[in-house]
Parts: C-alpha cells; structure tokens; sequence
C-alpha cells in the first residue's frame, strides 16, 4: 500500500501545482498592485480578460479538485479494507490515476482535441476498479 499511499500524496501535490499556471497569468494580466490588492475595479462585474490556456488550466485546476475526494477516499479504504495481497492492485491503478490526470492536465491546458475525455475517463476508470476491489 506505500506505493498507492506514494500516488495519492503525487496526486495531492498535483493538485496543488495545478493551481500555479493560472495564478501566474492572473498576474501578469492583472499586474502585480492589482493581483496583489485582491481584485480589480468592479470585479467580478468587469473581469480582465485571460488567454484561452490559462482559463483552461483554471478549469482543469477545478476538475482535478472535484476527482481527488473519490480518489482520496477509495485509496483509503482500500488501505483499511484490504489485504496486503491486493496492494499491489491498488497502487497500480493509483498511479494509474496519477499519470492519467497528469495526462489530463496537459491535454486540457494544450487544448488538444478529442484526448481530454477519453484522458479524463481513464482516471475515474481507476478509481472504480479500486473501489471494486474491496467490494468484492
């Protein structure tokens, strides 16, 4: 279970870097005083325009924050509900996830078309055929 534990804190730093690339074009488009001072005049009202990618990694930022709960959850309780046997299932669909969301989060800011779905399913697969092991 180390490894699976191993992914889950990957998954969480992930999460957390996540964050940066859109804060970092906030600033730039806003300019340090403004950033720095919370929001500009009449926000939310009048939003200074950001580039396409950086509204991208927002919303990846917040689809990544919406997975971790089942992820955190299932890799927990498999820890607790499992063997030591099924371990090694478990961190291999841990990093599964890791890798999938990883993935994900390039193909999404990237805009790349047609991956981010299919991407994105692949890491909800994972936390499935986790769930499934200690329901069996």
């Amino acid at each position: 279970m180390e490894t699976a534990y191993y992914y889950l804190g990957l998954s969480g730093v992930l999460t957390v870097l996540l964050w940066a690339p859109y804060i970092v074009a906030r600033m730039v488009g806003w300019g340090i005083p403004t950033f720095l001072n919370n929001y500009p005049e009449n926000f939310p009202a009048v939003t200074p325009e950001q580039p396409l990618w950086a509204a991208r990694a927002q919303r990846a930022h917040l689809n990544m924050v919406e997975t971790m709960p089942a992820f955190i959850a299932v890799v927990l309780a498999a820890g607790f509900l499992l063997d030591t046997a099924a371990g090694a299932a478990v961190a291999m669909w841990a990093e599964v996830f890791f890798f999938a969301r990883v993935i994900h989060a390039v193909v999404y800011i990237l805009g790349v078309p047609f991956l981010r779905t299919p991407v994105y399913l692949v890491s909800w697969f994972s936390i499935l055929a986790i769930g499934s092991l200690f329901l069996a």
